[in-house]
């Protein structure tokens, strides 16, 4: 069933950087492994022969559990002991407790002295950089630092590498061979778009590699790199995107066992970690997330003299808003859904859908329209989205129902305010006026607000769509034809009368079940960031709140 014969279907996977076999050659296997196991045998070691293990919180650990350990983001966590892979025992000041191992990252400079990290009385939101000057480290020691930390970027960037590799070859190309189990959407819904992934990180790392000083790596100059691919990042958005899709299909085919035999043995015969494809499948969402953490620490280890300085703050500003833009688009795609059920409610729709060129919605409101063909004032309703307006007539009876009237491109049209009193064109007195002029032929449109803010705020509208439409432009947004066509298809599906339905939790109660305990509930609305936390360990709180006197009846 499954093919182990070591080469590649898609010619896309090999590129003008060599072949894959020259590519990976180079790849050693550090200590950074996805899935920790060999890392937790080495911090056990460590424990076991005294040394101290310090980790750095990635995510706030909210507790109302005695024996666990509650923490901030950015708190620093003394390891004492690493033997459940899953929940390690830790200490913070006078306080110890459990704590989940995915919300901490273990500090990449061990030797740092702790009193960095402790707040003096009345400090608060202090600028590290500004306490390690105050700390006067010697600069061997800071130099050993920043050393650390571009050899942790170096490795886990190559180990990211080899983890796509085995995506892309142990499992995609498998599935390829199996028309008979996998349609090419059902691919696409899993895997996205994570083989322009794999092609763009391996870009990525021969120029990050060309950039390490080997004989003194605290003078590399690596922050140009990520300022050279900031727009490349932007792939990872697709990915982000589909990502809660993917979680979907894979809830549906881990239902049916020959399915989950199959990627088994896709992992097996690949010679991948023990980690379930749903797991393996999570990572590149979590690598666009850490990314700026692993610049911010750079930075605090970057002297402001170094060369390097200017363009590592510039690169953590860059990537942080990388997912920023990721947000938005996440933002812009569960939007389509809403364009298209507004669609199938207007009545005697013309045209092509509206989602063929639009993707937001952003203004709205009624609007006298006057135009040569009918000089006559007409009331209707109109809806700014990028690149058309559309207009629509109430119905007379029942003022829910809209009959479509018609669309006009923007793209083709100028914004002109006109001022109160005579109108040359229509010959005419106007009030809170402005016209849509047409760039390329005879055609004017002239709108009268009902007040100067309702004209104010169509003339800012019309600015906001322009921006909107030149931001697309720039960061090459688009909706896939796949993704327009299924918003379609849910939009006239027929919804059951009556009370709605509660949320769907499939995404959430599909990642709950999980071996691997990397990411919580995913509810539309939250920040890209939130992909990547952990699932917090269920709280007994409620279970013990009734036991409290002031709730007994």
């Amino acid at each position: 069933m499954v093919i182990a014969d070591g080469t590649l279907d898609r010619p896309t996977l090999i590129d003008d950087l060599g072949s894959d076999e020259d590519f990976y050659e180079d790849l050693h296997v550090s200590s950074h492994r996805y899935g920790g196991g060999g890392e937790q045998l080495a911090i056990n070691e460590l424990i076991s022969d005294g040394n101290v293990v310090y980790a750095e919180a990635l995510w706030d650990h909210v507790t109302m559990d005695d024996q666990e350990l509650g923490f901030k983001v950015g708190s620093v966590i003394e390891v004492m002991d690493a033997t459940n892979k899953e929940w390690w025992w830790g200490r913070i000041l006078d306080c110890e407790g459990w704590f989940p191992a995915s919300f901490v990252r273990l500090r990449v400079n061990q030797d740092e002295p702790m009193e960095e990290y402790i707040p003096k009385a009345g400090e608060k939101d202090k600028d590290t950089r500004n306490a390690t000057r105050r700390h006067g480290y010697g600069q061997t020691n800071k130099d050993q630092m920043r050393t650390n930390v571009i050899n942790e970027i170096l490795n886990t960037e190559k180990d990211y590498i080899k983890h796509l590799k085995d995506i892309c070859e142990g499992y995609i190309k498998q599935c390829r061979k199996r028309a008979d189990m996998f349609t090419e959407d059902q691919l696409w819904t899993i895997f996205g778009n994570i083989e322009d992934i794999f092609k763009f990180q391996k870009k990525f790392l021969k120029t990050l590699e060309k950039r390490i000083n080997k004989d003194a790596p605290h003078l590399s100059e690596i922050g140009a790199c990520f300022l050279e691919y900031k727009t490349d990042f932007q792939v990872y958005s697709e990915y982000c995107n589909n990502h809660p899709n993917a979680c979907t299909e894979l809830s549906k085919l881990s239902k049916v066992k020959k399915y989950g035999y199959f990627f088994e043995t896709c992992r097996l015969v690949q010679k991948m970690i023990d980690i379930s494809l749903d797991g393996f499948l999570l990572t590149p969402v979590q690598k666009i997330c850490k990314y700026p953490l692993q610049l911010a620490e750079l930075l605090k280890y970057t002297n402001p003299q170094h060369r390097d300085f200017a363009d590592v703050e510039a690169a953590l500003d860059a990537m942080k808003n990388v997912a920023k833009l990721i947000n938005e688009r996440k933002r812009r795609l569960e939007n389509i859904d809403k364009i298209a059920h507004w669609q199938s409610t207007i009545e005697g729709w013309e045209g092509e859908d509206i989602l063929t060129s639009s993707s937001e919605l952003i203004h709205s409101g009624e609007l006298t329209k006057i135009s040569h063909l009918q000089s006559k004032g007409q009331q209707r309703i109109f809806f700014l989205f990028d690149h058309q307006i559309i207009y629509c007539k109430k119905d007379l009876l029942r003022r829910d129902i809209l009959y479509y009237k018609g669309q006009i491109n923007m793209d083709d049209m100028d914004v002109i305010n006109i001022e109160d009193g005579k109108d040359k064109d229509f010959n005419i007195s106007v009030k809170n006026a402005f016209k849509l002029q047409s760039k390329i032929s005879d055609e004017v449109h002239l709108f009268l607000a009902k007040k100067p803010e309702q004209k104010q705020r169509w003339l800012q509208a019309f600015d906001e769509e322009r921006k909107q439409v030149l931001l697309d432009k720039e960061t090459g947004f688009s909706i896939s034809e796949i993704q327009k066509k299924q918003a379609m298809v849910n939009a006239n599906k027929p919804h059951p009368a009556g009370k709605p339905k509660a949320v769907n939790r499939t995404y959430y109660d599909f990642w709950m079940k999980q071996k691997h305990p990397t990411l919580p509930a995913n509810l539309p609305q939250q920040q890209v960031f939130m992909l990547a936390e952990p699932k917090r360990k269920p709280s007994n709180f409620w279970q013990n709140i009734s036991r409290l006197t002031p709730f007994r009846k």
